[in-house]
């Protein structure tokens, strides 16, 4: 009768035990659940943000506040017969891309520049048909007419049906020249499906005569307390000005420890 008792005492014991274990286990697993449900939301929300929720025009002016050190050379002007190649050959030795802005009217005179220029994979751009802006803002189909006709030259040059979506106003979007014309324009972009940019830094290789020194001290300040950089250089300048500071400004990204990127990664279909 004892060994009765004390059996059935030690069973219900054994009882409480399992159940309370098993609540335990039960809670610590609903949690576990919630928590990873938790993560998942926030995980697919910032994904959607990442990608989906802006706009291509929001995407580009989001490079300007980017904590990544990045450094996206863009050459306007473009193409010219000494200048572009040596540009050319100075990005490929030190295997970095860039993103060319081009003049249409100058694309039809060096069409094998531009070629090179896709087929070494860099990204090609649009700075319009003719640089003018007489011509440029003197209507809206004035203005999609000059994209046009410089995306139709850049296709013949590479050989391939080519729309870039990316245009750059001559002298930039900012400033008080034209400023009415170009806010009209920014629109027309929009409807386009184009998205547009400017630069946050320079060395100024477009005004006065700079020696290459000068150029990449110029381009050093410009760069001072920035992570990423939209960099403006051009493909016109002085040959042997434009080659010494391309080349030192790369060798001082690399040694700040930025990466090289084109736009081409906004487009990558």
């Amino acid at each position: 009768m004892n060994i009765f008792i004390i059996n059935k005492t030690c069973i219900i014991k054994f009882i409480v035990i399992f159940l309370l274990i098993f609540c335990i286990i039960t809670t610590i697993f609903q949690i576990y659940k919630y928590i990873k449900s938790s993560t998942s939301t926030f995980q697919v929300s910032s994904n959607n943000e990442a990608s989906g929720n802006f706009t291509l025009q929001e995407k580009i002016d989001a490079i300007y506040s980017s904590k990544e050190k990045v450094a996206y050379l863009t050459f306007d002007d473009g193409p010219t017969k000494v200048a572009t190649p040596q540009v050319l050959d100075i990005l490929k030795a030190e295997d970095v891309k860039a993103t060319f802005f081009v003049i249409g009217y100058r694309v039809k005179e060096f069409p094998e520049t531009v070629k090179r220029e896709h087929e070494e994979g860099h990204f090609i751009a649009n700075h319009t048909y003719s640089h003018k802006n007489s011509k440029l803002y003197q209507s809206k189909d004035a203005f999609i007419q000059e994209l046009k006709d410089a995306e139709n030259a850049i296709s013949e040059a590479i050989g391939m049906p080519y729309t870039s979506h990316l245009f750059r106003f001559p002298n930039g979007s900012k400033g008080t020249s034209y400023s009415g014309s170009k806010k009209k324009c920014i629109q027309y972009l929009k409807e386009l499906e184009y998205g547009y940019v400017d630069w946050n830094a320079l060395n100024q290789d477009s005004v006065g005569h700079f020696s290459a020194s000068q150029l990449l001290s110029n381009f050093k300040k410009s760069c001072k307390n920035k992570n990423s950089l939209v960099i403006l250089m051009h493909d016109t300048a002085d040959v042997s000005r434009s080659y010494l500071a391309l080349q030192a400004s790369i060798s001082f990204l690399k040694n700040e420890g930025y990466t090289f990127k084109t736009f081409k990664d906004f487009f990558p279909n």
